[in-house]
């Protein structure tokens, strides 16, 4: 399975914005946004500061991407599928990303970023629905019930995460029951309702050229 095995800083500091992939240490002072808040490489600090309208898109469809962790052409897979969709794409497009069982489980609590709900996942700590699912882009479903596996209940990782998940933060579509490390898919999320910080209509306009 394909990866992106660089440094994950370096994604935050090439879109001038925290992509929140390093978990806690995104929200302190480590995190190397904070002192270099310009793009990687030799020439980070020196260039351009003006950029095209398809450089704007591009940035936006990259920030996004990264941001959940999915390669170009998975994503590109999802774009498809999201215009064959009823409404607006990049109102679909951004439900069906919600919808991937690695963020389900990030926006759970269950794991301190994308990254680290999606090797726990592929490693077989969870289960969907009583039956184990090992694949990160399992598209979740209304009703679907979520839950760690007896024999990684005692994993630190896990509950570190849940320590710093309050329950008047959980988000409206999502229910979890703490005691028995279970989270509940209550339904799909309208737009207004994710949390996220991107303008999808810019990727819209880019891969309709």
């Amino acid at each position: 399975m394909a990866r992106y095995v660089d440094a994950n800083c370096k994604l935050c500091r090439r879109e001038k914005q925290k992509l929140f992939l390093k978990g806690t240490k995104c929200l302190t002072e480590k995190c190397p946004l904070e002192k270099r808040n310009y793009a990687p490489g030799q020439h980070g600090q020196s260039r351009r500061s003006r950029i095209s309208e398809y450089g704007v898109q591009l940035r936006e469809k990259q920030k996004v991407r990264r941001m959940y962790g999915i390669l170009e052409a998975q994503f590109r897979n999802y774009f498809h599928r999201a215009s064959q969709q009823s409404g607006r794409t990049g109102d679909a497009l951004v439900k069906m990303l919600e919808r991937r069982l690695d963020n389900v489980i990030y926006r759970l609590g269950f794991a301190p970023s994308r990254k680290s709900a999606r090797q726990l996942v592929v490693h077989r700590h969870f289960v969907v629905n009583n039956q184990i699912v090992d694949v990160p882009s399992f598209l979740v479903s209304p009703g679907d019930v979520i839950q760690v596996r007896e024999h990684a209940k005692k994993l630190s990782l896990i509950h570190d995460a849940m320590k710093r998940v309050k329950d008047t933060s959980m988000l409206p579509w999502l229910n979890i029951d703490k005691a028995t490390m279970t989270g509940t898919f209550l339904n799909i999320p309208e737009r207004a309702e994710i949390p996220l910080n991107a303008n999808e209509q810019l990727i819209v306009e880019l891969y309709s050229k």
